[in-house]
């Protein structure tokens, strides 16, 4: 007699992170399609600038999610991820819950400590690692409080609030979800706190980190992703209130190969991310050149092999 063969793993929720370049004449067709193609979510960056595309049109993220909340119906909205490097708890949690309104509760709130790239000193000298950590943990505790609380009150040492209103709160309940970005202890503690879900790209590390080929560079990611879920296993297993795993969430760009490099490329990528135990994987909406360059093609026949 044989053991039964292990269950398949579940299949992961979809998701797919649209760039704020295009004016809305032309993203908000790309919003639609995001949902017509059978994404679950869809997210776009928070940030001022970013990276090599700090001198391309770059819009705010906050009008733009309302914009496309206003486009869609079912497919799920949400910031991947907004930081403290410019967002202040009290007029933030406002935009979250004017976005929950707009989306009717289907908005997403993903959350990190914040970079160090081109946004993180617009508003003054950027903190150090250690600060930005304990920035971050204050600011997701006060956006927990004021998203949850009709008046709230506080005096820390990031941040501020005085008889802050939030009425009439989220249609979400108990509040707008937390996807907490974190690949430290610290955060994934924070995450295992107050998030529904935990994010990330996976290890940090460039290709040419890794002698031989990419091949080699994409295997030692894999490798080095599966030890970080099972540390946030365990961090989840010490900190969570009910020692619940938060949903996973997994950036498959992080890698060091571009998920639309092909369809074999996503399909495989997606079915490793679930071996794994992860929730859900985000890709990027392709662009034309530069990075995340690829097919839209590719991204339609993926979905459909995907079962989308």
């Amino acid at each position: 007699m044989t053991d039964a063969a292990a269950p398949a793993p579940a299949r992961p929720r979809l998701g797919v992170v649209i760039l704020p370049q295009e004016r809305w004449a032309q993203a908000r067709h790309v919003w639609r399609r995001a949902e017509e193609y059978g994404f679950d979510h869809a997210w776009t960056y928070d940030h001022l600038a970013w990276r090599s595309l700090a001198d391309e049109p770059w819009f705010a993220t906050v009008p733009l999610l309302a914009a496309a909340a206003a486009v869609t119906e079912r497919i799920r909205l949400g910031t991947w991820v907004a930081s403290p490097n410019f967002r202040h708890p009290v007029p933030f949690a406002k935009d979250v819950m004017g976005l929950d309104d707009v989306a009717e509760g289907r908005f997403l709130l993903g959350l990190g400590a914040g970079g160090e790239g081109f946004d993180a000193g617009v508003l003054g000298p950027a903190p150090t690692r250690g600060e930005r950590t304990r920035r971050f943990e204050e600011f997701v505790e006060l956006l927990d409080r004021l998203l949850t609380h009709p008046v709230t009150d506080h005096e820390g040492t990031f941040y501020a609030a005085h008889d802050a209103r939030m009425h009439p709160g989220t249609i979400a309940r108990p509040r707008t979800p937390f996807v907490i970005a974190a690949n430290g202890p610290r955060t994934m503690a924070l995450a295992a706190r107050y998030g529904q879900g935990w994010a990330t790209y996976g290890p940090l590390f460039a290709p040419e980190d890794v002698e031989g080929p990419v091949s080699a560079a994409q295997e030692a990611w894999w490798t080095g992703l599966a030890g970080m879920v099972e540390q946030v296993r365990e961090v989840a297993a010490r900190q969570a209130p009910d020692g619940r795993v938060p949903d996973l969430y997994l950036s498959l760009d992080g890698a060091p190969v571009f998920s639309l490099e092909s369809v074999d490329t996503l399909v495989e990528g997606v079915e490793r991310a679930a071996d794994l135990g992860f929730t859900d994987v985000v890709v990027h909406w392709p662009r034309a050149e530069g990075i995340y360059a690829g097919s839209e093609d590719v991204l339609a026949e993926g979905m459909s092999r995907l079962g989308r």
